[in-house]
């Protein structure tokens, strides 16, 4: 099948033909010109930047929980609390961002959002209390939200021609942060005298190096392209339906997937070095583990946003991944630590739910307007949902002293987000349904 551009193209090449010469049509509105090419570098550059620090907050403290539940006298249900955080803060301030974003412009919160990151991972090692960790962390994560929200926003406004590749190409960034936060956190702490503190704030530093691009674009106003220009003829139309999100199923499926994927990922980053460790591996090595599930991402969440926006219905490849979760839990429960390599990158393959939640995100309405109210809702709604999960696997394991019942759990929530997958990933669109 072509490509995103070439369909553009094509589409552009028929509405040509068909348009009359002479003055345009008064129900026309005049758009906008194409950006400057450095802009369009710009935003990629720093989409990238963006997307590499929107997990070392939460990827390097599962690589060293246990130090940390050791350092501030933490309980294991108390951890489950800690690793419940990032859904509970991305669900309550990623509602904030489309409102945000109307106001400041996307790309000014992303930038705020970077700032906050960069702050929060600084501090939270050294406030010396639970409770103040807790809140440095839900400063970071508030960061990581508004930023989670606005990058697919962010794509569809500047590269409404090319989703597929720059949603797979800020999810490959994403993974290829997430990975290396897991694999390098121990060792960076080993080089740093062992000091827990030191090995948490080092990844401040790269959020600090995120913010500079973004910088340039705080009042940046450049319409993106296609966008209406200001006047009578870009006026919004009288009657134009309100869109009322809720009435959609594919919506509601969208959020569902959403939500049991994050919660799938989240057990993943905040327990599985702690699986492993219990299993009889070192620290170092389940590190290592964890990043090599979270590298899996790397090149399949560039591959698997273009594959899903050539189909009309992404439903086969959220089977497929479902069927590769099943799979790692299935070894992690008869043989975590015989089989602990296969085990990761199977759930590395099943964690790439992720980038084709993002990918259907920007197939499933045909406006810009309409992506940033689906992001919204899909992704808040999704992270709501995705609060138990960790937590309640902080309590099963503390409480049956072992991880059978835990993986039971992960195990088990792979058929629910395999159905609303398939729901969600229906060839269709929200203002069909709203």
């Amino acid at each position: 099948m072509p490509d995103d551009e070439t369909q553009t193209q094509t589409l552009n090449r028929g509405s040509a033909a068909r348009t009359p010469a002479g003055p345009p049509a008064p129900e026309l509105a005049a758009t906008a010109e194409a950006p400057a090419p450095w802009l369009l570098r710009l935003i990629a550059v720093g989409l990238v930047l963006a997307a590499v620090n929107l997990r070392p907050a939460i990827t390097s403290l599962g690589a060293l929980l246990e130090e940390v539940r050791e350092g501030l006298h933490m309980s294991g249900s108390l951890a489950g609390v800690l690793t419940s955080v990032p859904p509970l803060c991305f669900a309550v301030f990623g509602v904030m961002a489309p409102r945000l974003a109307r106001r400041f412009s996307p790309g000014a919160v992303v930038c705020a959002g970077l700032a906050a990151i960069a702050a929060g991972l600084v501090v939270r090692p050294y406030i010396g209390s639970t409770a103040g960790f807790l809140a440095a962390s839900a400063l970071a994560l508030m960061g990581i939200a508004v930023s989670n929200i606005l990058m697919p926003v962010i794509v569809k406004r500047w590269f409404p021609d090319r989703v597929g590749t720059m949603t797979g190409l800020y999810s490959m960034a994403l993974a290829l942060g997430t990975a290396l936060a897991a694999a390098v956190t121990v060792p960076l702490t080993g080089a740093m005298g062992g000091n827990w503190q030191s090995g948490l704030a080092v990844w401040a530093v790269l959020a600090a190096l995120a913010v500079l691009p973004w910088i340039v674009l705080v009042r940046d106003r450049t319409p993106a392209p296609g966008t209406p220009v200001p006047g009578p003829a870009a006026a919004r139309p009288a009657d134009a339906p309100t869109l009322r999100i809720t009435r959609s199923r594919t919506a509601w499926g969208l959020a569902c997937f959403f939500g049991l994927q994050a919660t799938a990922a989240y057990i993943t980053m905040g327990w599985m070095p702690q699986i492993f460790r219990d299993a009889g591996v070192s620290a170092g090595t389940a590190g290592v583990l964890l990043a090599v599930t979270m590298a899996m991402g790397v090149p399949l969440a560039f591959v698997i946003p273009r594959v899903a926006a050539r189909l009309k219905q992404q439903g086969p490849i959220v089977v497929v991944l479902g069927f590769c979760g099943l799979i790692g839990y299935g070894g992690l429960y008869l043989a975590p630590a015989a089989g602990a390599w296969v085990w990761a990158l199977l759930l590395g393959v099943a964690n790439c739910a992720f980038p084709l939640a993002l990918t259907m995100i920007g197939m499933r309405s045909r406006t810009g307007a309409g992506v940033v109210r689906l992001s919204a809702f899909a992704q808040s709604t999704g992270y709501l949902l995705s609060i138990p999960g960790p937590l309640l696997v902080g309590v099963l394991y503390q409480h049956s002293g072992g991880w059978g019942l835990p993986i039971a759990l992960m195990a088990g929530l792979m058929i629910p987000q395999m159905v609303a997958g398939v729901l969600a990933g229906r060839d269709r669109t929200i203002e069909d349904e709203c």
